[in-house]
Formats: C-alpha cells, structure tokens, sequence
C-alpha cells in the first residue's frame, strides 16, 4: 500500500508514520507536512534515509502539491490541524483554513484520483462537554471552542463527500493523546517540562475538568485498524478509558518527578472551557481493538522520554 500522510510530522503523525513503517514492511509513506511550529522534521530523523519514505513539505490547502503527491496513492490519512484550543481562542483564521478547506482539498483529489480510503483523523472535542454517560458515533456534535467547531466542520465535510460522491471515507475521534513528540504546550509535556526545570504548572480553574487519556501508539494501533478493517462512511470512536480529573493527573505527574503540590499555580479558566469528554468505543472493539497499554505504565514511559530527550523540547520551548 503506498499512503499520504499528511501532517506526519507533528505529533501523532509522526508516531504514525514510525509504527505503520514497522507493522508493514511493504508498505510506502509520502508524508506531507507545512512544518509550521508544532511539526518538526527531527520527529522522524531517524526513518528520513528509509527508502520507503519521503518528506515533502507543503500545505494541504495547496491543491496543486497535493493533486501531484496523491498519484498512484492508495490511501489518504489526515492528520494535519491546528490544534491547540487556546491559539484558536486568540484567532481563528487558521484553524478555519486548514482544518476546514484542507480537508475539502484532499477530499477533492481522492475523489478525482479514486483513492480507495481516506482517514479523517478528528477528536472528541467535537462533541463538546457531557455531564454523565459516554458519547457514541450517532451522539450529536456541539463543539464549544473554535479549535472543536473546525474539526467538525471537516468531519461534517467529510461524510458529506462519502453521501454524495461515494468518496471512502471514515472519521476517527479519539479521546486526548500523550506520548512522546508531543509539542510541549499540551497539558502533559507541558507539565513535565515545566517541572524538569523546576518551574510551576498552570492549572486551569478549579483543576476539575474531566479528561480521558490514551496513549498515542494505542491510537496508532486503532487507526491502523480503521484503515484495513473499518467501514466507509462510518465514525469510530478511540477512546483510553481513564477518565480523570485535571488535579489528579497534575497529582499523578507531580508524585513521579518527586515534586510537591507547591508546584502548582492556579490560573483563570480558560473560556469555554468544557467540563467533562467521554467516549464510548464499543464499535471499534468489535473490530478487535482495545488500548494495550495502561495508563500508570504510560505516564511512567512519557516522564522518561520527556528526561531523555531535553534537547528536543528545550529547543522548541
């Protein structure tokens, strides 16, 4: 199979883009990324020599680069976004542009190349905030932040192109990632970094907004799964099934780098900040997926990446 990634170097991407090289040895990588602040090409330095692979950058609003690269493509998976709530908060524009029209350029050419599948690869902030119970794939979008409402646009973009011209399309919405190439302003890398230098992590509000966590290579296991086994035109939901409070993970990582709660500094919510994300992944574990590795192993394996690897996020800090 030989497949388009875009966004392939930021963080998911590019976890991604090593774990679908190894899995399937066959298969062949174009990855397309703008290389905007939260994608670097050091996140796959070590695959860049990999005869299977090759880096182009560009936009995937450009429709001329990506009508060229999708030639003789069999897949398309969409990665590429903006994605931080807080840069969306302050302006807009971007997230309308890339999150929006670029999905209606590659949909575009996967319909004028006949591309066999594209993977929307979208989030639970989609579905805005939930008191109790979890949301399913026919739960109704209401996305609360300007990051969230882009992403649905595309979603909804998405499945139209699948109704109406047959384009095979599937949208995967995944609960909040961590791991390791993860950009050092999201709530986990952000926190760790902060410490290792001996620095206060900003709490949101009163610290309990609910989160679900999984670990990225789990998500990259779900969309690989999605991508050979999934149905067109369907949603599928990914969720870690850890669902706790915004404290007690600050707690959790606090504890694991032998810091006190003095570390801690409160700050004002931010706007339109939701309450609670649950997901109700019971369709894709029919498929056979669940997240193989738990939690409590996870944050343990991110702090010691996050130590090991100063010089990368020194840098980008």
């Amino acid at each position: 199979m030989k497949m388009l990634i875009t966004g392939g170097c930021g963080f998911i991407g590019s976890n991604f883009v090593r774990y679908i090289l190894k899995k399937h040895p066959s298969y062949k990588v174009i990855n397309l990324d703008k290389l905007t602040y939260c994608g670097c090409k050091e996140n796959l330095k070590d695959i860049e020599k990999d005869k299977r692979y090759k880096f182009v950058k560009g936009d995937i609003c450009d429709e001329k680069i990506v009508g060229e690269l999708i030639k003789g493509c069999d897949a398309i998976l969409n990665f590429a976004a903006e994605s931080h709530v807080d840069r969306s908060i302050n302006d807009a524009k971007e997230f309308v542009r890339t999150n929006v029209e670029g999905v209606r350029v590659l949909l575009d050419a996967a319909r004028k190349n006949k591309v066999k599948r594209v993977i929307q690869v979208s989030t639970d902030e989609t579905y805005g905030s939930i008191q109790r119970g979890s949301f399913n794939e026919t739960s109704l979008l209401h996305p609360n932040s300007p990051y969230a409402a882009s992403k649905a646009a595309g979603d909804h973009l998405a499945l139209a192109y699948y109704t109406t011209f047959k384009t095979p399309v599937i949208v995967t919405r995944s609960s909040n990632n961590f791991g390791p190439y993860q950009f050092p302003e999201k709530v986990i890398p952000l926190f760790i970094t902060n410490l290792l230098e001996n620095k206060k992590v900003p709490l949101y509000g009163d610290g309990l907004n609910v989160r679900d966590w999984l670990y990225v290579l789990d998500n990259c296991r779900a969309i690989d799964m999605i991508l050979h086994k999934g149905k067109t035109g369907e949603i599928y939901n990914i969720g870690g099934e850890y669902e706790i409070p915004n404290i007690k993970l600050t707690r959790i990582i606090l504890k694991l780098l032998n810091k006190t709660y003095n570390m801690i500094k409160y700050v004002p919510d931010r706007l339109g900040h939701d309450r609670r994300y649950s997901l109700d992944s019971t369709k894709i574990k029919r498929l056979g997926w669940k997240p193989a590795k738990d939690f409590n192993t996870a944050i343990r394996e991110t702090i010691k990446w996050y130590e090991n690897n100063m010089s990368w996020w020194k840098e980008l800090k």
